[in-house]
């Protein structure tokens, strides 16, 4: 095997790893990726948000936000508020329990950032930048 295929493969197997710590730390906190992020992305804003805009933060479809934020809401993560100039919209609200669970999984998010960081503490980092940076062109 060529230099080129080991690097692939390690950054694959890197991938691999890094979701299945990610996985096994939210899980902890009983959430998965997708309801971690969307309540992050609700922390964040500071405000109720329209699934729309929800959404387009968490980078999915209208459909799996509105199928998300029903679970989320079954689980008393969020509720949904009405819009106050329009009746017809709904936003997502997160509730003092989503709150409480989206700094468990923020901690537990962080202490899998920090293991990375000292897993690649001897990666030349500018390289791995310059090869990300020619990977986005």
């Amino acid at each position: 095997m060529n230099k080129k295929d080991e690097a692939i493969r390690s950054v694959f197997r890197l991938a691999r790893a890094l979701e299945t710590h990610l996985e096994q730390a939210l899980g902890e906190t009983r959430l998965s990726g997708p309801k971690f992020m969307a309540l992050t992305n609700l922390v964040e804003a500071g405000e109720p948000l329209a699934l729309s805009e929800l959404a387009a933060r968490c980078e999915c479809v209208r459909s799996n936000i509105t199928q998300l934020v029903d679970r989320l809401e079954a689980e008393k993560l969020v509720r949904r508020v009405g819009h106050p100039d329009d009746r017809r919209s709904l936003r997502a609200e997160i509730t003092p329990l989503g709150r409480r669970r989206q700094a468990a999984g923020a901690a537990k998010v962080g202490e899998v950032r920090r293991k990375l960081g000292k897993a690649l503490a001897a990666v030349d980092h500018e390289a791995l930048e310059r090869a990300l940076a020619e990977m986005s062109k």
